[in-house]
This record gives C-alpha cells, sequence and structure tokens, in this order.
C-alpha cells in the first residue's frame, strides 16, 4: 500500500481534532460518566463483551469519549487493556457455581430448581414510555415478593445437560485439559482450535455475531432449529492462585450470560441410524454482562464451527473470526479514507498510457 507525506496539514488536523472534542459540548450540556455507567446498563455490557475488558467505569468513560460510538469505545477500551499490566491469570471457574439472576430453558417446561424469569425485556410491549422524559430519583415501581418453597441455592442451581446425560441423550466430551490459547496476546492461526474460536466469538461484535447466527440458522449452514436448554445469567466467582502455599484467592464476581444450545444430531458413525441413535450436541455461548441474544448466536456459531458443513461459509472459521472483530473491520474500513494517492495516481498512470496506446 502506497502512502505520501503531505506537508503543512498539522494546523488543521490539529483544529480537527479539537473542533472534533467541542462538538459534545457544542449544545452546553455534559453527561457524567457515572450517568452513563449507572443508567446505561446494556451499553456498558455490549461494550465490555466486544472489548474483552470487564470494567464499568472505562467502557462509561470511552462510551463518553466516543460520543455513543460503539466501533469507537470498543477501540478505545482495547487500547487502554494493551497498557495495562496482566498480573495473574485465574483458575478455572465453574458457571455450576454462578450466583443465579436469571435461568429460563426454552426446552423444558420443569427444570430443577425451577424457572427464574428475572430481570427481561421479553415480556414488555416495546412501546415507547413518555415518563422517562421526567428524571427519576430512584424505581417508581414496587415488586410485591411471595415466600414459595424452593429446595435450592442460587449459586448452586443444577444444569439441563447434567438431566439430559442422566436421561442417556448427552454425550459428555472428553476433557481437555490443554493450555488454552490466548488471542490477545497471539493472534489467531488457521485452523483455529475450540478456545480460540470461542475467545473470538465472546469478543465479536453483537451485530456481526447476530447476524452470522441468523444465516446459519436460515439455511446457509446447518439449517436446523436450535433448542435454547437453558439461559443463565448471574454473577460468576473468579479465583487466582498466585502460588503462595495459600491456595486460591477470591478476588470477586462478574456478571455473564450462558446459552446451552442443544442441536440434535445423529451418530457420526452410523448415517443410516434410528431415532434410537439420535444424540444432543451442545452449542456454547458466554459472554460478559446480560446480552442473551449475542450469548445466543455464539451457541450456533460455536456449533456450526465445531462441526462444519463444506462448502458452507459460517463454517468457515477463517470466514466467521475475521469478520465478526469490530475493531479489525472498521479499522479497515476506515482506513478507506486516509491517502492513498500514489496507488491510486498509479492506476491512473496505466489507464492513460493504455489508452495512448490504443489512440
Amino acid at each position: 500500500m502506497g502512502y505520501v507525506a503531505v506537508k503543512g496539514g498539522a494546523h488543521a488536523i490539529n483544529n480537527s481534532v479539537i473542533l472534533y472534542k467541542n462538538r459534545r459540548l457544542e449544545n452546553g450540556a455534559d453527561i457524567e460518566v457515572e450517568s452513563i455507567k449507572t443508567n446505561m446498563r446494556q451499553l456498558i455490557n455490549q461494550v465490555m463483551s466486544e472489548a474483552s475488558f470487564y470494567d464499568r467505569d472505562t467502557a462509561a468513560l470511552a462510551i463518553k469519549q466516543a460520543e455513543g460510538n460503539m466501533e469507537e469505545a470498543v477501540f478505545l477500551m482495547r487500547a487502554h487493556r494493551s497498557t495495562l499490566p496482566r498480573l495473574y491469570y485465574s483458575t478455572v471457574t465453574d458457571t455450576r457455581e454462578m450466583f443465579v439472576e436469571r435461568r429460563v430453558s426454552a426446552s423444558f417446561k420443569d427444570i430443577p430448581g425451577g424457572q427464574i424469569l428475572g430481570a427481561s425485556p421479553d415480556f414488555t410491549h416495546r412501546l415507547l414510555d413518555d415518563a422517562l422524559k421526567e428524571s427519576a430519583d430512584g424505581p417508581k415501581e414496587t415488586i410485591e415478593y411471595k415466600e414459595v418453597p424452593f429446595n435450592y441455592e442460587l449459586d448452586k442451581l443444577p444444569k439441563v445437560i447434567d438431566y439430559l446425560e442422566g436421561e442417556g441423550l448427552f454425550v459428555r466430551e472428553e476433557e481437555n485439559n490443554d493450555e488454552p490459547d490466548d488471542i490477545t496476546k497471539k493472534a489467531i492461526e488457521y485452523p483455529s482450535t475450540r478456545s480460540q474460536r470461542l475467545q473470538a466469538l465472546t469478543r465479536g461484535q453483537t451485530g456481526a455475531v447476530t447476524s452470522l447466527g441468523y444465516a446459519e440458522i436460515r439455511g446457509y449452514g446447518i439449517s436446523a432449529h436450535p433448542n435454547i436448554g437453558e439461559c443463565r445469567v448471574g454473577q460468576q466467582p473468579v479465583h487466582i492462585d498466585p502460588d503462595d502455599d495459600y491456595g486460591e484467592y477470591f478476588i470477586g464476581d462478574f456478571e455473564v450470560t450462558e446459552i446451552d444450545a442443544f442441536m440434535p444430531d445423529l451418530d457420526e458413525d452410523d448415517s443410516d441410524a434410528g431415532d434410537s441413535d439420535l444424540m444432543i450436541k451442545i452449542g456454547y455461548g458466554l459472554v460478559f454482562g446480560q446480552n442473551e441474544t449475542k450469548a445466543i448466536a455464539m451457541s450456533v456459531l460455536d456449533y456450526s464451527l465445531e462441526h462444519p458443513v463444506p462448502g458452507v461459509a459460517t463454517s468457515d472459521d477463517e470466514f466467521v473470526l475475521y469478520h465478526i472483530d469490530s475493531v479489525e473491520s472498521t479499522g479497515f474500513i476506515s482506513h478507506l479514507k486516509l491517502p492513498h494517492y500514489v496507488t491510486f495516481q498509479s492506476k491512473l498512470d496505466r489507464m492513460r498510457q493504455s489508452k495512448g496506446e490504443q489512440e
């Protein structure tokens, strides 16, 4: 790619940056970072997920600086993340230890521990609420609580896949204790490993992951209807082991959404298998914050990439993983605005030369 240095533009560039910063305040009103953090919960969740950086304060600051531009906020978060020291790696975490705030299954009406609706927009009418035009100091409506018998602890709820395993309908994959790859330190190499794919999917752009997951289901891939066996939203504990002879330390928890998508699948070793050989396979999704749509789409793409169909774009790990990354895609598209004088002029010279020879 050819570029050419432009002289005398430093003053104009500096003024452009100042003008851009002033645009945010030219109407005289400013929004506090704390207000973004407390009122834009879903936006914060999405930015943290796509940036692979769980910090609500930093996410709110990035959103303010980017004036609500999601891709720019994610770029700012990732750039800041790259400057921070990595002191520890967390130990392996088990989502069975999640403190569940929301838990539903679209596959079973009754599940051990019951359906827990939690906070969700699924039951709203999607009508604009004019009451929100007025500021509020706190919740205006109160919840009526009722005591019901509950024989489980919210941080020890059983998983639906355990029930299927007991029925002999789900075969657990052989445990893989290999050290997972870290795509924030080393670029993905193709064909990719599952740890690389899961990391790339969970930090993928929400719209891109959703679009490819939708395409996969509509017939451009497996053309199968996944069943959401379990959707969990809750607080997942994190531990570290600093090797100081005192064992693991609990350092906090973070909000996640986890999806187990059930995919009925014939035994691969028997193409003529009957109904008795039908097994359930799993597509897995897990993202920062409460972002159920992205987690579901991630589970669909995880299954598609884990069980690829030849000739299908959504089964091609390089195609999927390269095109869902917001920093990668917006960075390349945006660079087209940069001066390409040398390359374009060379094209014009060849066209003029060719035209002259024809005349």
